[in-house]
This record gives C-alpha cells, structure tokens and sequence, in this order.
C-alpha cells in the first residue's frame, strides 16, 4: 500500500509525483471540492453565520474516486497549496474523507522542487483552523454582500447586476478618478527651452528656463514668455557653478504578487489574469527538456518579501561566476515587506537559480517564457550591486537670467547589466553633458518658448489600480485579476487602450451605493475589514465575531436602503435606442437577459416584440450582396456573417476591410495577423495582398 497525497491541479501532481516516488500516490482534487451553493444564500445568520455546504456540482465522482483511494491507502497526506484557500481546500478534503481533526495530514511546499517537497514532505502538521477560519470567513462575508446587494442592484436598475465588497470599491475608485478629470480646469503655464553646443565640441544639449538669482520664475502666459525671450536674446550664455558628483542606484527588490502583475501589465501588456496562469502554471511544474516536470518559481501567491539564505547563496555564486565579484553588493541582500505583509511565503523568485530563461525557454510556453525570464531577471538583478552614476548639474547665466541643465553617465552598470524596472514617461533616463567649466561661452542654437497646460490626472490602468488598492489594503494581490475580470465583464468599466473608464452603468451604481451603502464602498473601512480577517488569521479575532460586527450594522443599512428605493427604478440612456417598434410604435430599448442584450419593445408587458442586436459593418457580403453584420458565437467569440442568414451562409471569422478587391471590386477580409494581410473570399478570386494606393 502506498499513501496518497492529494494537491489541486494534474500538473502539480505530476511534478510532486516525480519526486516522492512508488511509494506515494499523488492524484488531483481540482480545486476546491466542497462550496457554499450558487442557488442561495446557504449562510444561517441566526445560527451564527452557520454555512451550508455543499459538493460541488459536477465533482460527486471525484469525491467518490478520492474516498475510494483513501480507503486504499497507507495514509492520506493533504498538500493543497500553502494558503488561505488553499487550506480551505485541506479541511474540506478532511471532512469528506473523515480525517481525525488532530492527524498530522497537512504538509505545504513553498517550490516544487525536490528540496521544496522533500522540506514539505519531512514536516507535516495539522490543519491550521486560524487560516480556515478567515478564508471561512472572507467567503461568508462576500456571500452575504453579494447575495444581499446584487438582487437590490437588480430591482433598482436591471438585471444581471452584482456588487462585491472589493469589486465595489475598485468601480469607485475608477469612477472618483474619472469625475477629477471631469472638474480639472487646465491652468496655463509657458516653459523656454535653450538647445546650445559647448566649443569646441558640437554636441547639443539641452538647457530649460529657471528664473534669476531670486530664485524660480514661474512663466504664466504668452506676453511674459515673449518678453523674457526678448531680453535673453541680447545676451550670452555663460556657464556658471557646476556641480558634478556621484549617485547610487539601488535594484529593485523580487517581485511579490501585486509588483508582479504590474511590472507584467508595464513591460508585457498582459492583463493580470494572465500573469497568474502563466505563474501557477510556472509553481506547479512544466516538463524541462533534461530535467522532467519541475516547478520553476517559488510559491506566486504573497506580500513578503523575504528570502532564503540558500537562495542568496546560489544567487551570489551565479552572479560571481557571470558577471564576477565586482558585481555583487557588500553584503546579500534583505529587503524590508510592507506593514502587515504576510511573511508566510518567500518572495517569488525562481526555485533553481542555474535554469536560466534561455536553458529553458525551449520547454516553455511564450507567456511562461517571457513570465520566468521576468521573475528570474528581477530576482538575480535584486542581489547584484548598485549602479554607480556620474551626474552634472550647471547653472547657466543669461543676462540677470538663469537656466540649468543637467545630466548623467553611467560609471559603473552595476545591477542595470541585466535589468531594471520599468520606468514611466516622467522618470526616463536623461543624457550626458558635454564638459562644462565655470565661466565657459556657449552658442546658442535654438532658443523655444512653449505653452503648456496642467493636465488632469491619469485614468487607472491595470497596473495603476493594482498598485492603489495595495496601497489602501484594498483586497488581496490574490483576488486582483478576479476583481478586475469582473468589473470589466460587468461592463462597469471599459478599456480604452491600457486604461479604465467608468461605463455609465459603473457610475449609476457607484452614485447609487455611495447614497445608500456608502461604508461599502468606503476605502477606509474596506481596509479595516482586511485588517480584521487578518486578525483572524493570526488567532487575535473569533470569525463569527468578526462577522457579526459587519454584519449586523450592515443589515440595518440594507432595510433602510430598501425602502427608500421601494418602487425606484433607473433607467440608463445607453439602454434606449433610436429605434420605434414596428408592432406597436413606442420605442425600443436594451435588455439584458440569460444569453446576453437584445432589443425589447418599452411597452412591455401589454406589447412583447423582441430583436437581436445587430452590429452592422458597412461591408456587403461577397456571396450575395447582403448587408456582413457582427455576431458572437455561444462561447462570446466574435464572428462576421450575412444578415440574409440562413437564405445566405457567408460567415468568417476574420472582419470585412473598407477596402475593395482590385481584382473582382468586392469586400476583402482582413487577418487577424499583425501584417493585417489582406485577401478576397469571392468565388474564383484568389487576390492577396496590399492595395495598391492610387
């Protein structure tokens, strides 16, 4: 008999097979097993918050399977993934197979490697309840705002709505942001730029306006810019104090899971759902040409930014055999985690330093490749020297007038050999300057006044958001690709390019739960609803405690908020429509519905004419000259097809083009490629190609 080890996913199974042997058997739970209901609200508030819960549909024969297995077994030995789900998952797995509450079953691997699972494997504990307790209570807290909102959202506006205790907040603050933009008044401001070339050198390099010895002049409108321009163009420019020294630049510290989706979201442009299955998939393990099925990042899931002293270890040993010893700092590295960090994992670094990205990006996926060449970049570069900087700044006289110019060369590249962190528009490197001495006479090669205005602040994106709901204790970096996935197929916000804009539905809802629930969307006590399922977590709080302080001042809230809004109901003008109902003359409007909008009569119930939405396209179909409109498939997936369906059968995935085929003058469709090749689909045309431009 051998014992039987159950983690989540087959690949994480396969992996920790590999290393424990004949004498385990590893199988899969697929996630969580047992779960709250989605039909109803399965929480007894009168018994205590008491859950219900329930196997989840569709897994009763795995359940079966893994009883079956236990019963075989020498032993069942929990390893679901070190957190608070993942422990959550452990006690439910205990329960189904009746596991004894004091049996030394759990173990957790912080890598999945040889060493990671061995540690795991050598130190098995029991189920730790303080952690089951505030994933319990965070999944009864959010069911209980959940299931009490969403159906209030439903009957005030429409339906297919929800709120959430963070999803909430997120739209706030997407909203807040927009409604600055909204009220900023741009403030008018001039700035005059000198380009000037130092003999005998002919390098040009850049001077900006300061002011005069009193100090800074600020430059506010056209007349004082032109004046200004005047009287400095009479004059020579002469270098005056220059001051050179040296700046050191610290690396960035390894990524933990908030810094790792938004330097992903900066450098790769994925989104953070993205970047947490590229990284899962990179913990629980990927087969490696040479080495078989290893996971290569340690545990992708915390806020700590801790290391291990064996892996500064490795780390300074290969970064002394790359680069040499002048490449590493005095001493290894420490990095400091934000106030209350949970420091129960490392952070994500990769769990063999010697697999570097090239050795394995044969074996790799093109997301995992580029996630692993990212997190292995930024933890080696964590532990490497300081770039060492030569900087210059000069005053330069004009007259009674000052401008100064400044600039840098790198002395010695340090950790910036390898990597560094990108950077936004404003924190750009510079450039160096040309020897400058005191009392130097410069030529003057263009002198530029410019207009500028204030500009509002900056929409949220991805890595923006992320980065202030940490910062406000907004959440956890776990939930953020779930929050955001959300919120964006909600349609209370939308993407224009990387960055978020509030829908009109977003910002009813926002207006409409800042009059009625404005603790739920208030950041401050978000937060501190964080701070107490943390508080449970440590042991310090009961979670029904914690639940019933919530809980009931928030039931109050919802009665009164239910009768002030009886027989309310909003209406939204992106829901109305220009179109008149043909049936019975009032006018059209959207409605959402089980399988997605159509258009409804506004008379119903007295008149129930429906249509579907059709987007047109403006291109004709090249089988019969019908109208190509937009369409989606069951699955959400766009698709363009005749609007003389199913009389005509003309359907493609690729869109119509504006232009025509030089060939035969009809639609050409376009690839869904980045060359945008173009080609003709009529029959007997065979057309490839560009157009040419007469």
């Amino acid at each position: 008999m051998s014992k039987l080890v159950i983690v989540e996913s087959p690949s994480k199974a396969k992996t920790i097979q590999k290393y424990l042997g004949p004498d385990y058997q590893v199988v899969a739970s697929m996630g969580h097993v047992r779960d709250l209901p989605k039909a109803r609200l399965c929480v007894d508030v009168k018994d205590n918050f008491r859950p219900k819960y329930t196997i989840i549909k569709g897994k009763e024969q795995l359940v079966k399977d893994l009883k079956a297995a236990a019963q075989k077994s020498d032993g069942v030995l929990l390893a679901t993934d070190p957190d608070r789900e993942g422990e959550a998952i452990s006690w439910h797995l205990a329960y189904l197979l009746d596991l004894p509450e004091d049996a030394l079953d759990r173990v957790t691997f912080n890598e999945i490697t040889k060493t990671g699972v061995s540690e795991g494997m050598a130190h098995p504990r029991t189920i730790d309840m303080d952690l089951v307790n505030a994933q319990q209570a965070r999944r009864i807290l959010d069911r209980l705002v959940g299931y009490t909102l969403s159906p209030f959202l439903v009957k005030t506006i429409r339906k297919g709505l929800s709120a959430g205790r963070v999803q909430s907040v997120a739209v706030r603050m997407i909203v807040d942001r927009e409604e600055e933009i909204r009220a900023f008044v741009p403030k008018e401001y001039w700035s005059i730029d000198a380009k000037l070339t130092a003999p005998p050198a002919r390098v040009v390099f850049p001077a900006a306006f300061y002011g005069d010895e009193s100090g800074e002049i600020e430059i506010t409108n056209k007349e004082q810019a032109d004046a200004i321009l005047s009287e400095i163009q009479k004059e020579e420019f002469v270098v005056g104090p220059v001051k050179k020294g040296r700046r050191s630049r610290q690396p960035a510290p390894p990524f933990i899971t908030s810094t790792l989706q938004q330097e992903a979201s900066k450098r790769l442009g994925f989104q953070a759902y993205r970047t947490m299955r590229a990284a899962q998939e990179l913990y629980e393990g990927v087969d490696v040409e040479g080495h078989g099925a290893v996971g290569l990042i340690t545990y992708m899931r915390t806020d700590s930014l801790r290391v291990s002293e064996d892996a500064l270890r490795d780390a300074s040993e290969f970064i002394k055999g790359r680069w040499g010893e002048k490449y590493l700092p005095p001493k290894p590295r420490h990095y400091k985690s934000r106030a209350g960090a949970q420091d129960g994992h490392e952070a994500i670094r990769p769990s063999t330093i010697s697999l570097t990205p090239e050795q394995v990006k044969g074996s790799l996926t093109p997301d995992q490749f580029k996630l692993y060449k990212l997190i292995w970049e930024r933890f080696i570069s964590s532990q490497m020297a300081n770039c060492v900087l030569n900087t210059t700044q000069a005053n330069i006289k004009a007259g009674r007038y000052i401008f100064k110019a400044s600039g840098f060369n790198v002395n010695f590249e340090g950790f910036t050999a390898l990597y560094e962190e990108t950077k936004e528009d404003d924190e750009k490197a510079g450039r160096d300057l040309p020897p400058l001495e005191e009392g130097m006479k410069l030529r003057v090669r263009e002198l530029l006044p410019n207009q500028h205005f204030t500009q509002p602040p900056p929409r949220y994106t991805e890595a923006s958001l992320i980065k202030t709901l940490e910062e406000n204790g907004i959440g956890r970096p776990s939930t953020y690709a779930a929050t955001i996935s959300t919120i964006t197929m909600r349609e209370y916000v939308t993407r224009e390019g990387k960055a978020f804009k509030p829908t009109e539905l977003g910002e009813v809802i926002t207006k409409l739960m800042k009059e009625q629930f404005p603790k739920i969307v208030n950041v401050r006590f978000t937060a501190q609803v964080e701070d107490d399922l943390d508080a449970v977590q440590r042991g310090d709080e009961e979670w029904v405690d914690t639940l019933h302080t919530f809980y009931d001042d928030f039931d109050k809230t919802v009665q009164k908020a239910k009768k002030a809004m009886d027989g309310v109901k909003i209406h939204l003008k992106e829901d109305e429509t220009d179109e008149i109902c043909d049936k019975c003359g009032r006018p059209m409007v959207v409605k959402h519905g089980r399988f997605g909008k159509f258009i409804a009569c506004s008379g119903y119930p007295e008149c129930q004419n429906i249509k579907k939405i059709v987007k047109p396209t403006g291109a004709e179909c090249p089988k019969c000259g019908g109208n190509i409109i937009e369409r989606k498939s069951k699955k959400g997936r766009v698709f363009y097809g005749c609007d003389r369906y199913p009389e005509c059968d003309f359907v493609s995935w690729d869109p119509p083009s504006k232009e025509k085929c030089p060939v035969c003058g009809k639609v050409l469709l376009q690839k869904k490629t980045k060359d945008k090749r173009l080609y003709c689909v009529t029959e007997g045309c065979t057309f490839q190609g560009k157009v040419p431009k007469e």
